[in-house]
């Protein structure tokens, strides 16, 4: 552990102004990230005598190697500026609000021809409007089959809307009049937008003007006499009157509002969220989020505003519309929460720039906002009690895990961050390793590397113990010039292209390196063998401050380097699941990696052979002519003739399949 002294600023250094500053560990790795009204007496606190901070701002502290600072003109910048980079670094001690459960959302392909109405998870989809988020998946299909008797919006996945489409007739929902058939052309692509368009504009709460609309065609059809239409149309109605039901009135002034709880302790906290708009409940979301920095309640709250309204992709005109049509997602024009931020005046005019008009902070005094603010706090109160039930033993359990690594492997710490190699090959072919990382007892899948195996001759690896020694050597001789890349970057506060970067970066892309941080622990699938070639790569590198393992399968019996004996581990103990964890996940992953490149060697196409023949351009002529076969009975005229070809390609093409090729057809 670094001591503070030995890169504190000299007071004179620090400007009296806003910004945002980040601490780096001794590997340029941003660890937190932070603003301040005043650069200078923020960043002094930090430097003050250890033992009178906070403990978790003691472990940051002395993690970190070096601090950075970056001058803004006013508050406003610094909150935003301190959102993308907690956005782009995720820096470990900073608070990071994780959902509690992966939320359904309803939501609308606009982007597409014909647009398709479904349950979406995960990352929002640009050009697909969201409602949302709902407690459970069954609540929104409920919500749409009554919706469809009005608005008959497609439903079925693009296999099923093709099949179709190719057979001449609908599916079964065609039949009973809940989807419109846009498969079978018996509304027009416009036609079909525009009844998409009419079902978001109703889930928005625009409600009113489809019930009027509906009321009035009732009644004229009853004044026709036309009663079987009327009655449709009063079912109908009906449809639509109960969907509302749904969402009950909760603020009977039609107020759009999100409205926040918080409730926790010193180490963790439940958030939760009701998305009001006009009046009713269109979503519910909510966060538990673990208190890895010294953070008041105010604190909390702004950067969980920072979270969810700091991720709004749309431009100002977008957010504007989305408002307007009541967007759950969009910014709202009141956020009314159980404590006011540190900086409420520099919160609200970042959200009135986002929202595009004047938006509200505060918090609720009386009325049916405060007794609404207060389910919403009887919900998170209720969240929290279930995490703890459900993750009681987590955190214990994985601290348990590295300490019982750490002294079966007599290290002097606990192996923060393992990495875990295994090689997969099919009789030596399509050779594939792969190298999964844990941090903190947890996967982190964005670290997840895979290796194509070459071999001293370019043909693969003898066998797993030289497939392994490469992949180790591969991996921290990376490590080596990176490290020596980035200790060439000066740190200082003058060093304006390397301030928003984590460490050493790819001057060609710009992005992070990948292979920028040493683990605490190489475990590697197998035994002696395995572990003894590993050991070799290290050594031949120089380095000796990684500890080294493996984990053989048969017995689960862990060896170190050099040792006659295995280190066995009880079969019950936390410690030796980790690992098991470990070597599993290595495994599957480079069983992936070796799938796809056995696949993508296997299926070949006699087009590869041709000069100056790209993909794109193979898929057009295979497009144009249906199969390989009618190309190879096409002519040069013919080929050329297809956009994007020329008379000299064409040529090779039909030179290239004149000849027979042993190779599979990709597309014959």
């Amino acid at each position: 552990m670094a001591d503070p002294a030995t890169y504190r600023p000299a007071p004179g250094e620090i400007p009296d102004s806003p910004g945002v500053y980040r601490f780096r560990d001794e590997h340029g790795r941003v660890i937190y990230v932070g603003k301040a009204k005043s650069l200078r007496s923020r960043l002094s606190s930090y430097f003050q005598d250890v033992a009178g901070l906070h403990p978790r701002t003691q472990q940051m502290v002395t993690t970190a190697a070096s601090v950075q600072w970056t001058v803004v003109g006013t508050e406003v910048e610094a909150l935003a500026l301190e959102y993308s980079w907690i956005k782009e670094f995720d820096p470990r001690f900073n608070v990071k609000y994780r959902d509690d459960k992966s939320y359904p959302y309803l939501a609308v392909t606009m982007s597409e021809e014909f647009p398709r109405v479904q349950v979406m998870r995960g990352a929002k989809r640009p050009g697909t409007r969201y409602f949302g988020p709902y407690g459970h998946a069954w609540a929104i299909r409920e919500t749409v089959d009554l919706l469809l008797r009005v608005f008959p919006v497609r439903t079925c996945s693009a296999g099923v809307f093709k099949r179709a489409h190719q057979q001449g007739r609908p599916c079964l929902l065609g039949y009973i009049d809940k989807c419109s058939a846009p498969c079978v052309g018996r509304i027009s692509p416009d036609d079909h937008k525009a009844l998409a368009q009419d079902f978001c504009d109703f889930m928005a709460g625009d409600t009113a003007r489809f019930t009027r609309r509906l009321t009035q065609r009732m009644k004229e059809a009853a004044a026709d006499l036309d009663f079987e239409r009327a009655a449709r149309l009063r079912d109908d109605i009906g449809a639509l009157e109960r969907a509302t039901e749904k969402n009950a009135v909760v603020l009977p002034d039609g107020t759009d509002a999100d409205v926040f709880a918080l409730v926790g302790d010193e180490l963790e906290a439940a958030v939760q969220v009701f998305h009001v708009r006009d009046g009713r409940i269109r979503g519910q979301r909510g966060w538990v989020v673990e208190k890895v920095e010294d953070a008041t309640d105010a604190d909390l709250v702004e950067h969980l505003l920072q979270q969810v309204y700091g991720g709004e992709g749309e431009d100002a005109a977008g957010r504007a519309d989305a408002t307007r049509r009541g967007d759950s997602r969009a910014v709202p024009r009141e956020v009314l929460v159980p404590v006011l931020p540190t900086d409420v005046e520099q919160v609200q005019d970042w959200l009135t720039g986002l929202r595009g008009s004047r938006v509200e902070v505060r918090v609720p005094q009386r009325g049916d906002k405060k007794d609404l603010a207060e389910t919403v706090q009887r919900n998170a109160e209720h969240a929290l009690v279930l995490h703890r039930t459900r993750r009681a033993g987590d955190l214990t359990t994985r601290s348990q895990a590295l300490r019982e690594i750490q002294e079966a492997l007599d290290l002097s710490t606990a192996p923060l961050r393992i990495e875990c190699y295994d090689v997969s090959h099919n009789q030596g072919t399509f050779q594939s390793a792969s190298m999964v990382v844990f941090e903190d007892g947890l996967a982190r899948k964005s670290e997840y590397r895979h290796f194509s195996v070459r071999g001293a001759e370019g043909q693969g690896a003898r066998d797993d113990t030289e497939a392994m020694h490469e992949v180790i050597t591969r991996r921290f001789r990376r490590y080596l010039s990176e490290r020596t890349a980035s200790s060439d970057l000066e740190m200082g506060e003058d060093d304006d292209e390397s301030l928003p970067r984590s460490g050493p970066v790819d001057e060609t892309t710009g992005k992070p390196v990948r292979f920028a941080y040493p683990p605490n622990l190489v475990v590697v699938d197998g035994g002696p063998p395995q572990v003894a070639a590993a050991a070799a790569a290290l050594a031949e590198l120089g380095i000796d401050d990684v500890a080294l393992c493996g984990l053989a399968k048969r017995l689960e019996e862990v060896w170190l380097p050099g040792e006659e004996y295995p280190v066995i581990m009880q079969r019950s103990s936390e410690g030796l699941y980790l690992l098991q964890r470990l070597r599993d996940e290595a495994h599957r992953f480079a069983i992936s990696a070796h799938r796809k490149r056995r696949s993508k060697g296997m299926t070949v196409s006699a087009l590869d052979s041709v000069p100056g023949l790209g993909p794109a351009r193979s898929a057009a002529l295979l497009k144009h002519f249906g199969s390989l076969k009618r190309l190879r009975a096409a002519s040069v005229e013919e080929i050329a003739s297809v956009p994007g070809m020329g008379e000299r390609t064409a040529a090779a093409v039909v030179a290239a399949l004149a000849t027979p090729t042993t190779a599979g057809t990709a597309g014959s």
